[in-house]
């Protein structure tokens, strides 16, 4: 039942798919430019490590006709460097790189880059094959979250029954909900890697050829190691109390590690700076909120089904061992937040600092309630007898509220190892070109109104996106939120992307920024003409978002 409320919270309180950890630094041609001269290679660089992909670059011309390039490999044999051949006789125009690769930490990127050839030329969209199906992202993002839900219930649960030392009964359906969650979504995850990175739906999980790519992969080989560990926890999980053995604790803590390696091997500690350092950092964060999380699951579940069961040596022992949790979530979150980051100065100008901020504010809260649980602990080793119930009910209240804040914790988390990290957004911001290639063609403009509905009391409204001048080229948008009463409404967040399913490219994200009263920016490059979608994710409050669609004609 608790998994099913952490998994509940989890899912309603989380964002959408965000933006990956890997971003495009630079291109050669650099996106806009016009080149007196037909260029021999093609070559993309960007702030990690990436993997390929069958269709990972591709070169359309200003008829939009595919151009026949060689095949896409290493730049110098350099892992974040992709290095195409184009044909020597290009003719005059414009031209659009379409590319779609996988980063270091696992998450499937895309976007374009335009160049022209002479001198630019106007374009015709042409019929391909869609950029991303929207079920497989959402089943995979799904399956992450279930599978952080279930590895915070089988270590948490362990290591709270073996410091207790209490009775097993309380929470004999806890440690196998927390087994099969993490197992199921750990095949889901591998089954779902092959078209969630190529972007096609959910029955590409069964295409033979996709699977043998994924267990060849970095983040596949994770997920059969993930299996192979909780295939041998199996028949530990089955058993109603807890071994505490020297050899079974042992093995439990070294499998621990290995899980909590699984993660840290596949995402964004594996790529960029100080990759020894990140990941026993990642490994030992993970741990500390299984620790802690599951812990407080496991002691809010005895309080309220068998609260005769605790013992106070007992929950003393858990909060001082809670204690430590959280000082190693202190210190392994400041480093990871300074390797996300890179400046001061990122911390309020990107999506990932403001996250930051926010599980900033949200732990400060938790620290709160973890010390009202302490004191409520000390009260009851202090307490003379029969003043038990007293406080043990006082502790059930502050445990509530301290698990109700961490679940909130874990929400920002997992939104922030989806989140472009402000280091690599400021290295792929300063790479960026100043203005793009002009586009013959009178300007002209577009207005959309989107209404978006977030199921809260106050959280209707309409969004007003402006593209100006609406054509092939650099554009401005204007991104404007009224509320349910028809003024304008101060948002956390106004998310922004640009799709050409038509033709297989992007999204390509506007970057949106706060301009105080409205959402906006004036380099989005749009490198084709024909029926865009613009995804628009509206953030109300720190939890509670939408994302609404909308169709845009480019000329």
């Amino acid at each position: 039942m608790l998994l099913g409320a952490v998994l509940v919270l989890i899912l309603l309180g989380a964002p959408g798919p965000a933006s990956a950890h890997a971003a495009l630094k630079h291109s050669d041609p650099r996106d806009g430019t016009v080149l007196k001269a037909a260029p021999r290679h093609v070559t993309l660089t960007f702030t990690e490590s990436v993997s390929l992909l069958d269709d990972s670059l591709r070169v359309v011309d200003p008829g939009n006709r595919p151009v026949r390039t060689g095949q896409a490999g290493r730049a110098d044999g350099r892992s974040d460097t992709v290095r195409a051949t184009l044909p020597a006789d290009l003719p005059k125009g414009t031209y659009t790189i379409a590319w779609r690769v996988v980063s270091a930490d696992s998450h499937p990127i895309a976007g374009a880059v335009l160049f022209s050839v002479g001198e630019p030329s106007a374009t015709v969209a042409s019929p391909a094959a869609p950029t991303e199906d929207p079920a497989t992202a959402t089943l995979h993002h799904l399956a992450r979250y279930v599978a952080y839900g279930g590895l915070t219930l089988l270590i948490g649960v362990s290591v709270f029954t073996a410091v207790t030392g209490g009775s097993t009964v309380p929470l004999r359906g806890l440690l196998p909900a927390g087994w099969w969650a993490l197992t199921g979504a750990t095949a889901a995850l591998l089954l779902l890697r092959g078209p969630y990175e190529r972007g096609t739906g959910p029955a590409g999980a069964l295409d033979p050829s996709a699977l043998a790519d994924t267990v060849t992969s970095r983040p596949g080989v994770a997920l059969l190691a993930r299996l192979g560990l909780l295939a041998g926890l199996y028949f530990f999980v089955r058993r109603t109390t807890v071994v505490t053995r020297p050899a079974v604790v042992v093995g439990g803590v070294a499998s621990s590690v290995g899980l909590a390696l699984t993660w840290a091997a596949a995402e964004h500690a594996s790529a960029g700076i100080q990759v020894p350092v990140a990941m026993t950092s990642s490994v030992l964060h993970l741990l500390a909120v299984a620790v802690w999380l599951g812990g407080l699951t496991a002691l809010l579940t005895v309080l309220y089904r068998a609260p005769e069961e605790l013992t106070v040596t007992g929950v003393a022992r858990f909060s001082r061992l809670a204690f430590g949790a959280v000082t190693v979530l202190v210190v392994t979150g400041v480093y990871q937040s300074w390797r996300g980051l890179g400046s001061w100065d990122a911390l309020t100008s990107t999506a990932y600092g403001r996250l930051l901020l926010a599980k900033l504010g949200a732990v400060l809260l938790l620290l709160v309630a973890a010390g009202l649980s302490r004191r409520w602990t000390a009260r009851w080793l202090r307490a003379e007898e029969g003043a038990d119930g007293r406080h043990r009910g006082g502790l059930r209240r502050s445990v509530l509220g301290e698990f109700t804040i961490a679940v909130a914790v874990l929400v920002v988390t997992t939104v922030l190892t989806g989140t472009l990290p402000g280091r690599a957004e400021t290295e792929s911001a300063a790479a960026a070109p100043a203005s793009g290639a002009a586009v013959a063609g009178a300007p002209t403009a577009s207005s959309s109104v989107v209404p978006f509905d977030v199921g809260t009391p106050d959280g209707r409204g309409k969004v007003q996106v402006g593209l100006t001048p609406g054509r092939v080229g650099t554009n401005s948008v204007q991104a404007v939120v009224f509320g349910p009463d028809g003024g304008i409404s101060a948002v956390p967040e106004v998310r922004l992307t640009f799709t050409l399913r038509a033709q297989d490219v992007g999204p390509i994200d506007a970057g949106l920024e706060n301009k105080g009263g409205y959402w906006g920016t004036e380099d989005l490059r749009l490198p084709l003409p024909g029926t865009w979608t613009m995804k628009i994710t509206v953030r109300t409050t720190e939890v509670d978002q939408v994302t609404v669609e909308k169709d845009v004609r480019v000329g």
